[in-house]
């Protein structure tokens, strides 16, 4: 017998099964069950089965009927930046450089502390569980605000443990940061649903000494390294000015280009890069809209994963996408892997959806964990509503799910067996609250931005 499998003797009590029109279950791929239910028992996934046989096997247990509903694995977002969630729409339609030198670092430097981060997180939280995603990796300072958030609301999480020549609030130098995180690794090391990874931002923003010790302390301790790579044709440039070497080499030589490796954007790959990258075993995050948002470039997704890359989708923030909606970001990547690589078969839907789900797991390294609904992983699922208009009529499930379904059609999420969100209402949120903080911190945003203009037109004028 399956030692995940309830037994006959307990007939069910304390399991619930979900009754489902639809499971993907990712793993085998490609395929769809029909009329199907899942058992789940203590946030962990007993079996998969027929609904006739399911409800003989577990006749006590409690029933949760979605009768139109496809039920996939929770959505992995693999990048963000949680707390910009209250930076969304604050300084749009400008490339990535002043983007960041001229709005985003100066309101970050007015406002970031940990009241910001939390109630940013709180707000990403809230969108991520109404759109399906169930476990992000993010990038941000105060990542103890953040983990505070995560746990209270029940959300699963990939903690960065944030890197940069640059003093912030939260630390002074290089050092502090990598102290800081590491603390915090120590006090949330028995935390089921947080994980960590160090996240230097980026080559162009970390020195050498810094990446080398980074380097040492992730294969010392088995942690993954998550950076932004490879997004702007100035990276490159900027590295061999100041490095005389590529960004990729200059990785390589500092031993970060390995399969510790999670490299976000990847926008800028030859199809040497793409062998290298290959070869070293480093893994991708594919950021679709925020890279046509930037005019960064396009990630050749089709020709990295035709060398064996592991390719997985990230949001990024929504100051620069402007949501955190993976199913939105899961048709633009279908439809920009065609346009990309001339070839109408590549980015199918089960590739897609195999990139929100299984992919982002195994690069998370929780593979083993969540990712598709198997028996003994977490019980993390998204239930999506297909009897909309714009779903119907439906041919093919898994289509249907990439290319004409929206976040709106999530109608409940698990993560772990606890269900957050129940027929669209959030169970361990207070949206109102959230929202309410959220309106205080545009005010306060828009009067920094009045000033800023204000500033600019008295310059202008002298």
């Amino acid at each position: 017998m399956d030692p995940w499998q309830v037994t006959h003797a307990d007939r069910g009590e304390r399991a619930t099964l979900i009754h489902a029109r639809y499971i993907v279950p990712v793993r085998p791929a490609g395929i769809v069950f029909d009329e199907h239910s899942v058992a789940i028992r203590d946030g962990l996934i007993l079996g998969v089965k027929p609904r006739s046989q399911a409800e003989r096997d577990w006749p006590l247990a409690a029933a949760v009927e979605l009768p139109d509903h496809a039920l996939l694995p929770g959505l992995v977002n693999c990048h963000t930046h949680s707390p910009m969630t209250l930076l969304r729409g604050y300084a749009d339609d400008l490339d990535l450089h002043v983007w960041l030198k001229e709005h985003i670092w100066p309101a970050e430097r007015e406002f970031v502390g940990p009241e910001f981060v939390r109630d940013g997180s709180m707000l990403a939280i809230a969108e991520m569980f109404r759109s399906g995603t169930t476990c992000f990796n993010d990038m941000y300072f105060f990542p103890d605000a953040t983990i505070e958030a995560c746990v209270a609301a029940g959300m699963r999480a990939s903690i960065g443990i944030t890197v940069i020549e640059i003093e912030t609030a939260w630390a002074r130098d290089a050092g502090e940061y990598i102290e800081k995180g590491m603390r915090l690794r120590h006090q949330y090391g028995d935390e089921p649903l947080i994980s960590f990874a160090f996240s230097p931002h980026a080559p162009y923003t970390v020195s050498n000494a810094t990446l080398s010790r980074i380097a040492g302390l992730s294969s010392d301790l088995d942690i993954a390294v998550h950076m932004h790579l490879l997004e702007t044709e100035w990276e490159i440039k900027q590295s061999f000015q100041q490095h005389d070497r590529h960004p990729l080499g200059r990785l390589e030589q500092l031993g970060l280009l390995n399969s510790s490796l999670q490299a976000v954007h990847m926008a800028q790959l030859s199809e040497e890069d793409i062998d290298k990258v290959a070869r070293a075993g480093v893994q991708v995050v594919h950021c679709p809209q925020s890279n046509l948002k930037l005019a960064s470039g396009f990630c050749p997704v089709t020709s990295l994963q035709q060398a064996g890359v592991n390719v997985a989708l990230g949001t990024d923030g929504a100051a620069s996408n402007n949501d955190l909606d993976l199913l939105a970001e899961a048709q633009t990547a279908a439809l920009l892997a065609k346009g990309v690589s001339g070839d109408a078969r590549a980015g199918s839907a089960c590739e897609i959806i195999e990139m929100l789900t299984l992919n982002g797991a195994r690069l998370l390294g929780l593979g083993d964990r969540i990712g598709s609904i198997e028996a003994g992983k977490q019980a993390d699922f998204c239930a999506l509503d297909l009897s909309a208009p714009e779903t119907q009529p439906l041919h093919h499930v898994m289509s249907q799910l990439v290319y004409a379904a929206s976040s709106r059609q999530i109608s409940d999420v698990w993560v772990a067996g606890r269900r957050v969100l129940d027929a669209g209402r959030l169970t361990t949120i207070d949206i109102d609250d959230v929202l309410e903080r959220a309106r205080s911190w545009q005010v306060k945003l828009a009067g920094l931005e009045n000033r800023r203009l204000l500033a600019q037109r008295q310059e202008s004028a002298s």
